[in-house]
């Protein structure tokens, strides 16, 4: 799989795990598209919050539940499962964090990652679907030179086909049947 291709399927998986954290009333979820020369393991950091430290477990069991489900991957490795204040699933492509709101206010991620750029699950699902549609126009468009390549060959074959005579196909004989016959007799 080239480099361009990883990248869609991380970024298809961060949209998937932020979906996720909508779904479990997640709030003020962020993106973070890390700089590549910053963070030489991540690409994506996604960040969100909950109210409680079971809202946090759930939102975590259901990031780590879809992405099993739809894609078959699993977490590399999960930390503070347990205390529930800063849950984090390290995917290696990207790592999803999800703190109790007073503890995000802490830690501040989003300010120690100046290079990152911030996104929201809205701007980063407009630019997925901006950059799916460029390359399935691409696909098309090669697609279609291709096939008028070969529409334009398929017509002189068609041509050529004419030309030949068709050969008809000898009739079947019936002659098994009448030595089955006497056979039983």
């Amino acid at each position: 799989m080239s480099t361009t291709q990883a990248h869609e399927q991380t970024r298809i998986l961060v949209q998937a795990a932020a979906a996720a954290c909508e779904d479990k009333k997640g709030e003020d979820t962020r993106i973070l598209e890390l700089d590549p020369i910053d963070s030489g393991l991540s690409d994506f950091f996604l960040i969100t919050s909950a109210t409680n430290d079971r809202q946090a477990i759930a939102i975590a069991d259901e990031i780590e539940y879809r992405l099993k489900k739809d894609f078959g991957v699993m977490p590399h490795s999960v930390e503070g499962r347990r205390r529930g204040d800063w849950i984090l699933l390290d995917y290696v492509d990207f790592v999803a964090h999800v703190f109790l709101t007073e503890r995000r206010a802490f830690y501040d991620i989003e300010r120690l990652r100046k290079s990152a750029r911030p996104l929201t699950p809205a701007e980063f699902d407009s630019e997925l679907k901006e950059a799916l549609a460029a390359k399935t126009r691409a696909a098309r468009g090669k697609a279609s030179a291709e096939s008028d390549g070969k529409k334009s060959l398929g017509k002189t074959a068609a041509k050529k086909e004419v030309a030949k005579p068709v050969a008809k196909k000898p009739a079947a004989k019936k002659s098994t049947a009448k030595k089955r016959s006497t056979k039983s007799a």
